[in-house]
């Protein structure tokens, strides 16, 4: 594990696409690892399949961990970080994230309100600084 790496979180939330672009290159980000367990969104260009071509436009990488890191589990996410499969979907984002500066992204705009804000404990009990966009 990383002594300090830097990691993002975002929510797309209803921004315009290139404002959510614009988030993620002032920030230097490479790659985004979408962690909605249903990577679908009222505003198209969320779409999973649009928003990896957009972020490929842009020079961006597009990952999708939603199956293991996304929320809406039963019994709550917190139980849920405590099982096996929680630790696979970080060893997943954490190898991405040692290549690429990272972006964890899902739908909520504010982290306190989503499920990113315990992917992000998790991250930082392992040494990565996470910041909030």
């Amino acid at each position: 594990m990383p002594k300090c790496e830097k990691i993002f979180t975002v929510g797309h939330s209803n921004r315009a696409v290139e404002d959510f672009i614009r988030i993620l290159r002032e920030a230097g980000v490479e790659a985004v690892v979408d962690v909605r367990r249903f990577p679908r969104s009222k505003f198209e260009h969320f779409n999973r399949e649009n928003l990896e071509s957009i972020l490929k436009k842009n020079g961006i990488d597009y990952y999708y961990l939603g199956e293991k890191l996304g929320g809406f589990r039963k019994g709550g996410y917190e139980n849920y970080t405590k099982t096996e499969e929680f630790e696979k979907g970080i060893e997943e984002l954490i190898k991405i994230a040692q290549e690429k500066l990272t972006a964890i992204m899902c739908a909520e705009k504010l982290f306190f309100r989503c499920h990113r804000r315990f992917i992000a404990k998790r991250l930082e009990e392992l040494g990565f600084e996470v910041i909030h966009l």
